[in-house]
């Protein structure tokens, strides 16, 4: 790890206490009080139909959403990886493929005039510099790199496609969200996605807003590649959502094993996001 005087006073700025060694600061949520946290959505209230398709040559479910194929409410599907068939692909699939990781660790990346709180943007970009291995330079003539483009909510794609690919910010995107996002463009799931995900939590199905449920599957159970990381669920990972994410009814979809509710964070990675991504990067 790593800090510069430059990336120390961007964390500073954020008022969230980010430093060389993360804290793991959980702010409050009850039922009772707003959320003081807001989890990622691509278009916050707007619903579409659910399609069918082959996302590197794995069956998904997906929400059709202004041109967009939208999973787990944030997490964009790009065309380049979705077709209508299965298709012959001789590499292996997920986040294990070599081209879903970004070269020598860097993240090229523009930041498009529309993308508001450019500041924010920076911010995010600081706290991944300084807490992992991972860099950000800007694009001069790459073919594949990210857009920080504005929006309505926030979203990313997952991984590194190959040609451009977004990131989304919409205008209640905090910076913490930020930094979600770029998980997902580094190549993080949810940690609600972990294949041992329900020995950990209930998801309450009968609570799930109806033509959600698919949100609420493990990589494994949407014929994904991926990896767990040690042996207990990261509550306080910024890629955790909510005990009430995709509700229908105003109750928890997601509780700890014995019925209880838990906390999340927007602040920064947490010490397990980092040894993620080490594992991804090393």
């Amino acid at each position: 790890m790593k800090c510069n005087v430059y990336q120390l006073s961007a964390i500073a700025a954020l008022s969230l206490a980010f430093s060389c060694t993360p804290q793991d600061q959980i702010s409050s949520l009850t039922p009772q009080e707003k959320e003081s946290v807001h989890t990622e959505q691509a278009y916050p209230g707007q619903t579409g139909p659910w399609k069918k398709g082959y996302w590197f040559n794995s069956e998904v479910q997906y929400q059709w959403l202004n041109g967009e194929a939208i999973m787990d409410g944030d997490m964009v599907l790009h065309p380049h990886d979705l077709s209508d068939e299965l298709l012959p692909q001789p590499e292996t699939t997920g986040r294990t493929r070599a081209s879903a990781k970004w070269p020598n660790k860097t993240v090229i990346y523009q930041i498009d005039p529309s993308a508001p709180n450019r500041n924010w943007v920076m911010q995010a970009i600081a706290h991944w510099e300084a807490m992992t291995d991972i860099q950000f330079v800007q694009r001069t003539t790459e073919r594949g790199y990210v857009l920080f483009r504005g929006g309505s909510g926030c979203s990313s794609n997952v991984g590194r496609v190959g040609v451009l690919q977004y990131i989304t910010i919409g205008p209640e995107c905090t910076v913490g969200n930020i930094i979600h996002e770029i998980g997902h463009t580094v190549g993080l799931w949810h940690e609600q996605n972990r294949a041992d995900r329900d020995q950990h939590v209930t998801i309450n199905g009968g609570n799930i807003k109806p033509g959600a449920e698919s949100n609420f599957q493990t990589y494994v159970q949407m014929n994904y590649d991926g990896f767990d990381l040690g042996t207990a669920m990261d509550f306080g990972s910024i890629m955790m959502y909510s005990p009430y994410e995709f509700t229908g009814n105003g109750k928890p979809t997601i509780t700890k094993k014995d019925g209880s509710l838990y906390s999340i964070q927007r602040n920064g990675l947490s010490p397990m996001d980092l040894e993620a991504v080490k594992e991804m990067y090393p």
